[in-house]
C-alpha cells in the first residue's frame, strides 16, 4: 500500500489530528495559516488554534491575481500557467511559516486548501441554459502536497456544486460542527469581502439551520480606495466615519436584485464591483466626494447585514459572533450594535485560537477533518456532504 494512502487511513484512528487550514478571500490581503489541532467530528467536532498567521500579497501577487479575478474574459494561457505556479506560491508560504514556528512537516497530518477564488458564477450570474453553477478557486492541491510534502485537501466547493448546491457558503459545515448549541440561538456573521452568515436555532440540527450569502462586505469599500486613493482598505472605517451617506445613492444599491431575494443565495465581487457602483453615479448624475461614497458604502454594507438578520424567524435572543476583516472596521461594527435590537447580543469571535481573522481558515481545516473521519457513505443530503479532493506527496 502506497505509505501515504495508509497514513490517510490510520489518521481516522488518531485521538487528534493537526491540520493546517488555509484561506485566501475575495479581499486578496494575503493568506491565511491556521495550525489546528482537531479531536472528534461532525457535532462532536473540537477544534484548538495553536499557531496562526496572516502572511500578506505584496502588490506583486496581488497584480497577478487582479489579471484574473473576477472577470468574465482573460487569458486562458496565463490562467493555466497561474494556477500551479498559486500552488507553489501557497507551499512555499507554508514551509516558510512552519519554519519560523519549529514545526516540521511530518508533525502535520493535513493541509486544507481552500485557494484564490478567481470567479463565482451561480445560474443566477448567467443566461446560459445547458450549465448550472460553477465556481473556481486556483492553486493546485498537488503542487502544495508535492512541495510540502504534507498530504493536501483541495477544491472543497466542487462537491457541494455536484450535490446540486451553489458551491457557497461552506461556513454552515464548521460553524455547526463548533458553535452549534442546543439551547441557545447563535448568528455566525462572517464580514469578508462578501456578508454571509450561518444562523443556528435553538436545536436546530444541520439540515435545519440558515446559511447564506446577504451582500457586500469589504468589497466594494476596498476597490474603491484601492482604485482612487491607492490603499487596501478603509482602516477602522475612519474615512467612510468622515462623510454622509448619500440617500440616493443608497436607495439604488438597496433597490439591486440580490439584495430583494429570498435566501439562501450567493453572490460575490462579480456582482459587488467598482463598476457597478460607478454605472449608477453615473447614471444618477451624483455629484459625491470620496468620504461620503465611503459613507455610502459603508451604510450599505450595514444595511445588507441588518436587513438580512432581521428577516429570520427567530424567539427570544440571538448571539451575534462577528468574524472577518469586517470586524476590525468600527465605523460599520458600531453601526450593527445601533441598528441591531436588543435580542441581537453581537459580539466578536474569541473561542481558542478561532477568532475574526482565523476562523475562515480554521473552517476548511474542519472540513478536511470531516472528509477523512465521516463515517456516512450518503453524500445525497447537505447534512451528509464530504468534502475535498485529496492530493498525495511522491
Amino acid at each position: 500500500m502506497n505509505p501515504h494512502i495508509q497514513r490517510l487511513y490510520k489518521l481516522s484512528e488518531k485521538k487528534q489530528r493537526t491540520i493546517i487550514g488555509l484561506m485566501s478571500g475575495t479581499s486578496l490581503d494575503g493568506l491565511d495559516i491556521a495550525v489546528c489541532v482537531i479531536s472528534g467530528s461532525g457535532i462532536s467536532t473540537q477544534c484548538k488554534v495553536t499557531h496562526f498567521e496572516t502572511v500578506a500579497y505584496d502588490d506583486a501577487i496581488k497584480e497577478k491575481i487582479l489579471a484574473v479575478f473576477s472577470k468574465e474574459y482573460v487569458d486562458l494561457k496565463y490562467m493555466t500557467l497561474l494556477n500551479p505556479w498559486i500552488g507553489t506560491y501557497h507551499a512555499r508560504l507554508v514551509n516558510e511559516q512552519l519554519s519560523r514556528w519549529g514545526i516540521e512537516d511530518k508533525d502535520i497530518d493535513l493541509i486544507a486548501s481552500h485557494g484564490q477564488t478567481i470567479y463565482h458564477c451561480p445560474n443566477s450570474f448567467h443566461d446560459l441554459p445547458d450549465f448550472k453553477h460553477g465556481t473556481l478557486q486556483i492553486g493546485d492541491g498537488d503542487h502544495i502536497a508535492i512541495d510540502t510534502g504534507i498530504i493536501t485537501l483541495s477544491d472543497f466547493r466542487q462537491k457541494h456544486i455536484a450535490a446540486g448546491f451553489e458551491g457557497a457558503p461552506l461556513a454552515q459545515y464548521g460553524d455547526y460542527y463548533l458553535f452549534a448549541e442546543p439551547n441557545k440561538n447563535t448568528l455566525l456573521l462572517n464580514i469578508g469581502g462578501i456578508a454571509n452568515f450561518t444562523f443556528i436555532g435553538k436545536n436546530h440540527t444541520l439540515n435545519d439551520i440558515i446559511c447564506s450569502d446577504i451582500g457586500p462586505g469589504n468589497t466594494l469599500m476596498d476597490q474603491y480606495v484601492r482604485k482612487y486613493l491607492n490603499l487596501a482598505y478603509d482602516q477602522n472605517g475612519d474615512l467612510a466615519s468622515k462623510g454622509i451617506v448619500c440617500k440616493e445613492l443608497l436607495s439604488a444599491l438597496t433597490s439591486l436584485d440580490f439584495i430583494i431575494q429570498p435566501m439562501p443565495k450567493t453572490t460575490g465581487p462579480e456582482l459587488f464591483n467598482v463598476d457597478l457602483l460607478e454605472s449608477i453615479i453615473l447614471h444618477k448624475k451624483l455629484k459625491i466626494s470620496h468620504h461620503d461614497t465611503l459613507a455610502t458604502l459603508n451604510e450599505f454594507t450595514a444595511y445588507c447585514i441588518v436587513d438580512h438578520i432581521t428577516k429570520l424567524d427567530v424567539s427570544g435572543t440571538v448571539e451575534v459572533i462577528v468574524s472577518g476583516g469586517g470586524a476590525h472596521n468600527d465605523t460599520l461594527f458600531n453601526k450593527l450594535k445601533d441598528k441591531l435590537s436588543r435580542n441581537f447580543n453581537i459580539v466578536k469571535l474569541d473561542n481558542d485560537g478561532i477568532d475574526t481573522d482565523s476562523k475562515e481558515a480554521v473552517l476548511f481545516a474542519v472540513l478536511a477533518n470531516q472528509c477523512v473521519m465521516s463515517e456516512s457513505a450518503d453524500e445525497n443530503t447537505q447534512g451528509q456532504l464530504t468534502f475535498g479532493k485529496i492530493s498525495l506527496p511522491l
